[in-house]
């Protein structure tokens, strides 16, 4: 693992759409992510990670997608392929099981929940920046759904406001293999100081005792 040693008080770990609709048995998208998500259990190590990160009181931030509410997109006059795609199927509906994260994925007391993104970057038009400037952050643990769309554009736009990201490559998952490796082999490495393992990024945050 390469430039990836943390401080407690100046990383954050950012956890992306861990929704039902996601990664759940019965989501809308489970389906279609189900493959790549258990072939790399992307679950249990987002679970894994999330319990190393607490454990060492390295502070906890949910990025989360908008959840579906009628009349969300009918007065837009540009509706972006990927905001059309969820206000059809109404993924993570508000109010519904769907739209509700993992359970034992869930905001502890002491976690921070930023507001909800509109498209695919968890820091466009929320205040996850300002919520972790003004913890003294500086260095984010990166992982949830999905690799090429929403982890991939926030990891983006971190690198742009100046933040160190590390990538936790097995907790996150995609529709295939190809669109895995697009993000993880091609596009993330221009973005990410570090793309490591459940494994390395655990055994890092264990010296942190």
């Amino acid at each position: 693992m390469t430039d990836a040693n943390f401080a407690a008080s100046s990383t954050g770990l950012v956890v992306i759409d861990p929704y039902n609709d996601f990664i759940s048995e019965g989501g809308k998208v489970w389906d279609r992510l189900r493959d790549v998500a258990e072939a790399n259990r992307c679950v249990p190590h987002m679970a894994e990670v999330l319990a190393a990160a607490r454990a060492v009181d390295i502070r906890v931030f949910y990025a989360l997608h908008r959840r579906y509410r009628p009349g969300d997109y009918e007065t837009w006059q540009h509706v972006a392929p990927v905001q059309r795609a969820a206000w059809s199927r109404r993924t993570f509906e508000y109010g519904t099981w769907g739209g509700e994260i993992r359970a034992e994925l869930s905001p502890q007391p002491g976690d921070i929940v930023a507001q909800e993104h509109w498209c695919s970057s968890g820091f466009a038009n929320t205040d996850l920046d300002l919520l972790l400037k003004r913890h003294g952050i500086h260095q984010l643990i990166v992982m949830g759904l999905i690799a090429h769309t929403c982890v991939e554009a926030t990891v983006r736009f971190a690198a742009e406001l100046g933040y160190h990201v590390t990538l936790v490559k097995d907790a996150t998952a995609d529709y295939s293999d190809v669109e895995m490796r697009a993000a993880l082999e091609v596009n993330l490495p221009n973005y990410a100081s570090s793309i490591v393992t459940t494994d390395e990024v655990v055994s890092a945050l264990s010296v942190l005792h």
